[in-house]
């Protein structure tokens, strides 16, 4: 596990599903400074910021190009880790294609799989298990399939060398056609004892206690008993305008809350 030794008076935070970029560029602007204004209201006190995936509606960095706008978030960003905050992001099943820039430029650390961390405040030790979640549990194995092709390095090759005018709108069309109200209200039904991602955090708690599983993916606020003294907490959205949006997680040392930005 990677140790996190969190000092006097800070916080770590988790945040995901932000879908920047979608469904059109006002809304997703206004979604942006929204965003932007939640880092603003947080660097006080943050030591780590979490993002925990689908950051970006679609994200492919080409050799010499990424996709046009999200200025506001990346200078923010840029802005807290360069003033020594750390921030840690996940790839989701939307921005899957995130490669380097975000480190190079920004000093952010990437991962695509889950990670393990212990956070040491005074002479308590919390753990936690972080991931974005897509392609995790039982079940939803063609889109497992979809993903071994989305990481496969012959297939990213291929892809880069399709113009970004072609590549950025064919993948901007691909998302948008997946995201109908019929399908939204049926990924956005709780399913309980069922819920994937909680049945996941049971599988790996067999092997290894944590006290917290943190999940985005869902779309869901959820926080569910995983076992005892354990929980899985699932960051909710902020792509869509409903009592799940707007919302983030906070971890003082003691506690893990979910909490709405007003």
């Amino acid at each position: 596990m990677t140790r996190i030794d969190l000092q006097a008076h800070k916080k770590i935070y988790f945040a995901s599903d932000f879908h920047l970029g979608y469904p059109d560029p006002a809304t997703s602007l206004a979604r942006e400074r929204r965003v932007v204004a939640w880092l603003d209201c947080i660097k006080h006190d943050a030591q780590v910021i979490f993002l925990v995936g689908d950051i970006f509606d679609f994200w492919f960095e080409y050799h010499n190009a990424i996709p046009k706008g999200f200025i506001r978030l990346q200078g923010k960003l840029a802005e807290l880790s360069d003033a020594g905050i750390e921030i840690i992001l996940f790839t989701g099943n939307h921005d899957i294609w995130i490669f380097d820039y975000f480190t190079k430029e920004m000093g952010i650390r990437v991962f695509r799989d889950p990670q393990q961390y212990v956070v040491q405040s005074g002479a308590t030790s919390t753990s936690f298990y972080v991931a974005h979640g897509d392609g995790l549990g039982p079940g939803d194995y063609g889109y497992k399939a979809l993903k071994r092709i989305f990481e496969n390095k012959v297939c990213q090759w291929a892809y880069s060398w399709v113009h970004p005018h072609v590549g950025i709108a064919l993948a901007n069309w691909w998302s948008g056609s997946r995201k109908d109200e019929k399908r939204i209200r049926r990924e956005l039904q709780p399913r309980g004892e069922n819920e994937w991602l909680l049945n996941h955090s049971r599988e790996v708690e067999q092997e290894l206690h944590h006290d917290y599983y943190i999940f985005g993916h869902r779309h869901l606020l959820l926080d569910l008993k995983v076992a005892e003294n354990s929980r899985y907490l699932n960051l909710g959205q902020w792509c869509y305008d409903n009592e799940e949006s707007n919302h983030y997680a906070t971890f003082d040392g003691n506690t893990a809350t979910l909490i709405k930005f007003e």
